[in-house]
Parts: C-alpha cells; structure tokens; sequence
C-alpha cells in the first residue's frame, strides 16, 4: 500500500478527492468513511484470528514432534 500511495501526487490525490465530493456529496462521505473503517478493523480482526489459529495449530505440532523425539530416544 506504501508503494502505490508513494507514486501518486498530490494533484492526483486532490483530484480523487474531488471527484469523491461530487459523485457521493458531502453527506454520505462520512458515511462512507465509517464504513470502510469498519471493514479495516473486520479484516484486521480476521487477520489475528488466523494468525492466532496458525500458532496454535503450530504448538500443538511442536508438541507432537517433542513427543516423537522422546518416544525415539
């Protein structure tokens, strides 16, 4: 996301913002903005969920290998 936002002036950035205005109006801006907020923290809550459900499919593994180590020596 860095390298897109990098790459874009600030003409460019000015004419999006404008081009927003008149499709939307400036009343359901702030409605839109809440809902792309609230689509960020679900993703981002998504995100940990998998990544807390990947360590602990990964300890439970480890576990099992410690095990077959033990059984082996």
């Amino acid at each position: 996301m860095e390298l897109i936002i990098l790459f874009i002036s600030w003409h460019e950035i000015f004419i999006l913002l404008l081009a927003v205005l008149l499709l939307f109006g400036s009343k359901k801006i702030p409605e839109l903005a809440r809902g792309l907020g609230k689509g960020m923290r679900e993703f981002r809550k998504a995100t940990e969920d998998i990544k807390k459900e990947i360590n602990e499919g990964s300890k439970d593994i480890r576990k099992d290998i410690d095990d077959i180590k033990k059984d082996i020596s």
